[in-house]
């Protein structure tokens, strides 16, 4: 039953998906270049990748709706047919794991509706 859901995106990721994206981002990258990051990837280019290749080069595991509420939450919305956030990527060095910046709840309950979802998003690589 699950493979017969298909996730829908926005066109563009919210405001508040940069801004977690800098939460988190300001663990890895040095203060003085995050703003500059941060404005990279709101122009960077839209893409589009399966949700399992994606948490493949993150190196993270499926989250379950049962394991995480917030999984939970956005696969309802993907059952309600509610739209979904686009994901924000980084790509810190080419060596290293890719980061989910911002959407990997999203990334996760994409999967599970279905593990070839394409998961759109925007990608930087430094």
């Amino acid at each position: 039953m699950a493979d017969a859901l298909k996730a829908r995106w926005l066109d563009e990721p919210e405001d508040k998906d940069y801004t977690a994206a800098h939460s988190y981002l300001s663990l890895l990258v040095p203060a003085a270049e995050l703003d500059s990051l941060i404005a990279r990837l709101r122009e960077a280019p839209a893409g589009r990748w399966r949700a399992k290749d994606i948490l493949r080069a993150a190196r993270l595991p499926l989250l379950s709706a049962k394991e995480s509420q917030e999984v939970a939450e956005k696969l309802a919305k993907v059952r309600a047919k509610e739209a979904l956030s686009p994901i924000l990527l980084v790509v810190l060095r080419a060596d290293v794991i890719a980061q989910i910046a911002d959407g990997y709840h999203r990334t996760c309950a994409a999967f599970l509706a279905s593990e070839d979802s394409l998961v759109p998003g925007r990608i930087v690589f430094l």
